[in-house]
């Protein structure tokens, strides 16, 4: 299964994410959103996955947001997704999806999550033999 990573640039915590993927072998489509901005069906695909829903990937700190000074909490979904594919820099980055999860932001613990399920079962049996050693 491929990982789909949204990145831009100049985004510091999107080149960590690259290198940890390519680090540990796992396949991804990296797109960069302001070369190619997410589709309406991409946008409502990681909106299914969030827990928070639009709070989870908008970027409230980001110029777009900024200037285009919205209210935002009366925004219906629909208008929100427009938003986001006119003005991709509203997105939080970088954002990693599959069709089962998703990951806003560089974590080093949570994107292991990305991991397949065997390789994290032999981290965590090798994590408590080194405990118990200890």
């Amino acid at each position: 299964m491929t990982v789909t990573l949204y990145t831009s640039p100049s985004c510091t915590s999107c080149r960590k994410a690259k290198a940890w993927f390519l680090a540990h072998d796992i396949d991804f489509a990296e797109q960069n959103i302001f070369v190619k901005a997410p589709s309406v069906k991409q946008i409502k695909l990681i909106l299914q996955l969030t827990e928070n829903g639009t709070e989870d990937i908008i970027s409230t700190r980001s110029k777009e947001y900024q200037q285009l000074d919205l209210d935002w909490d009366n925004l219906s979904v629909g208008q929100l997704i427009t938003l986001i594919t006119e003005h991709p820099g509203l997105l939080r980055r970088p954002i990693m999806f599959d069709d089962r999860r998703l990951q806003v932001g560089f974590n080093d613990d949570e994107i292991r999550r990305f991991l397949p399920r065997e390789t994290r079962t032999r981290e965590l049996e090798a994590a408590k033999r080194r405990a118990n050693m200890v």
